[in-house]
């Protein structure tokens, strides 16, 4: 009872003392707003000769371009990233179409639907319909089949590790690969989902209409899928250059609205749902929410914690 009497008289001081918080005993502290840490200057190792574009990486694929190009096909794929790090394509699957039960060896495998349905079936979830927004993930070596759902074909964006190459569960038949042959092996471990890795994401639901922030739907330690979303505001001036990234290139799918870009050596341009930008490693680029809207990106890097190198400012 004498502890409990101290605390009531310590709290009423408190209060009588204008405090807002009080914080006694058991009581637990109220948390300070994160602070942004405190930029550092350095060198850095910028390319003389600006990084190119090697196909079928460029600037900007335009999702219309795309679609002008495979009119009149039903089930087609266009490939739209390729590097070091990286490939995605565009594929589109007839209805009726499905994939082999497959898995990738070390690499996550994600996409996002574009249009269309699919069922996506993962070895330890339950099967489910995937429409237009949603992103999906499997972790390496879990088996997942994708069918086409309804009569329309089924059009996502899939991004898969650069040197990954689809295996097959023991009961199922090998597609044919130039320059391979398949062999039957024994392996052990699985990768697993967590809190930021789920199986799927309804970005209408979940991120629009829940007005959300976005953030990571991929992270691990080389690859990391990061939805960054905002109000349209102003392009930032010319001398705004953004940053450039020393050993890996980016590149972003958009989600949602219009994201404006200004990439060195290439004139400022918008980009639209379904487009595609890239952006090669050593080169300025700089993105930001256009028109008056909400816009979303989906940024793609191997860096969950890459470094942005920006301007340093001016010595005087």
């Amino acid at each position: 009872m004498r502890m409990f009497d101290r605390f009531v008289r310590k709290q009423l001081s408190c209060l009588l003392a204008g405090s807002l918080v009080c914080v006694s005993g058991a009581l637990a502290q109220q948390p300070s707003p994160p602070q942004r840490p405190q930029p550092i200057v350095a060198w850095s190792a910028k390319p003389v000769q600006a990084t190119d574009w090697s196909a079928p990486n460029k600037p900007h694929w335009k999702l219309s371009d795309v679609l002008a190009k495979h009119s009149g096909q039903r089930s087609w794929q266009e490939d739209i990233v390729s590097d070091r790090d990286f490939i995605a394509r565009y594929i589109s699957m007839a209805p009726g179409e499905q994939t082999k039960r497959q898995f990738f060896a070390d690499d996550r495998v994600f996409w996002i639907v574009q249009s269309g349905r699919m069922r996506v079936s993962i070895d330890g979830q339950e099967p489910f319909v995937a429409g237009p927004g949603f992103m999906v993930q499997v972790p390496y070596r879990v088996p997942y089949s994708i069918a086409t759902e309804g009569g329309e074909p089924a059009l996502r964006f899939e991004v898969i590790g650069a040197q990954a190459v689809p295996l097959y569960p023991s009961d199922e038949t090998p597609a044919p690969l130039d320059g391979k042959k398949y062999m039957k092996v024994t392996f052990t471990g699985r990768g697993a989902y967590d809190e930021i890795n789920k199986p799927y994401l309804d970005f209408t639901k979940d991120v629009v209409n829940a007005n959300s922030r976005g953030g990571p739907f991929v992270k691990d330690d080389k690859t990391f899928a990061n939805m960054i979303r905002g109000p349209g505001q102003p392009p930032p001036p010319a001398s705004n250059l953004g940053h450039f990234h020393i050993g890996y290139s980016e590149f972003w799918l958009i989600l949602e609205g219009k994201i404006d870009y200004l990439i060195e050596g290439v004139p400022f341009f918008t980009a639209e749902p379904g487009d595609v930008v890239y952006a090669p490693q050593g080169r300025w680029h700089r993105a930001s929410f256009g028109g008056t809207g909400t816009a979303t990106r989906l940024a793609i890097n191997p860096r969950p914690d890459g470094m942005h190198n920006f301007q340093a400012p001016e010595s005087h």
